[in-house]
């Protein structure tokens, strides 16, 4: 199964950002072997050398462990995945504000249709 990527990221650090999402999302566990290189990228659809890098982002990260011979393992790291869970919504929190400002709205505009989106979210649950 192929996925779908965004030509505004390389595609590397969009797959390393959809395997911390899985971690974050209790997907993936503290401690749990992710595929092969191989299999990684025949799941994504992507080069071997694609998931190559992106393994060794987020080791350097300090995410995941590459052990010789046995494959690469998610941390057993409670820490870290809370620091991780903070980095992410930082990005996201910022991502979110700057195209807000590219709009034109002020915080207390962006505060509003917030609220607003969660209020209309909450209704249809």
């Amino acid at each position: 199964m192929s996925e779908e990527f965004h030509a505004s990221k390389p595609i590397y650090l969009q797959v390393a950002d959809r395997i911390c999402y899985s971690i974050l999302r209790g997907e993936i566990k503290s401690g749990n072997r992710l595929p092969s290189v191989r299999e990684m990228a025949v799941q994504m659809g992507v080069n071997p050398n694609t998931i190559q890098r992106t393994y060794t982002e987020i080791e350097r990260d300090g995410i995941v462990e590459t052990r010789r011979g046995q494959g690469t393992f998610v941390k057993n790291d409670p820490a870290l995945i809370a620091s991780l869970r903070t980095r992410i919504q930082t990005e996201v929190i910022e991502t979110f504000v700057e195209n807000m400002k590219e709009i034109g709205l002020s915080k207390e505009e962006m505060l509003t249709a917030v609220q607003q989106f969660l209020k209309k979210q909450e209704d249809t649950e």
